[in-house]
């Protein structure tokens, strides 16, 4: 199994910025994906998961409204487009297999830096 995750950088506040985490190693259309952050000196918080079918998102209170979740299953790829960026959503992004609490603490990626600041 291997998560590449890209698309992180830095980023003014309100800004925008997309996610992307191309899979490998495994039928990716067999299961759901999960974004999940991770700030350091905190535990890691998921953040939005996508059904395998792409039909089914779910979102965490701190980034509804504000991130989107969606999956290309011909590209094995999965996305996270963030609007209206804050200061507080400063983290290293990574996906991982498996939806919500179901994340897997094994198979998921290195993550990308995404950096919020003026």
């Amino acid at each position: 199994v291997q998560l590449v995750e890209s698309g992180g950088g830095l980023v003014q506040p309100g800004g925008s910025l997309r996610l992307s985490c191309v899979a490998s190693g495994f039928t990716f259309t067999n299961y759901g994906m999960s974004w999940v952050r991770q700030t350091p000196g905190k535990a890691e918080e998921w953040v939005s998961a996508v059904r395998a079918s792409g039909t089914n998102t779910s979102y965490a209170d701190s980034v509804k409204g504000r991130f989107t979740v969606s999956r290309d299953n011909q590209k094995n790829t999965v996305y996270l487009e963030m609007d209206n960026l804050q200061p507080e959503d400063t983290a290293v992004y990574f996906c991982a297999m498996g939806f919500g609490d179901q994340w897997s603490r094994i198979y998921r990626g290195q993550g990308t830096q995404v950096t919020v600041s003026s």
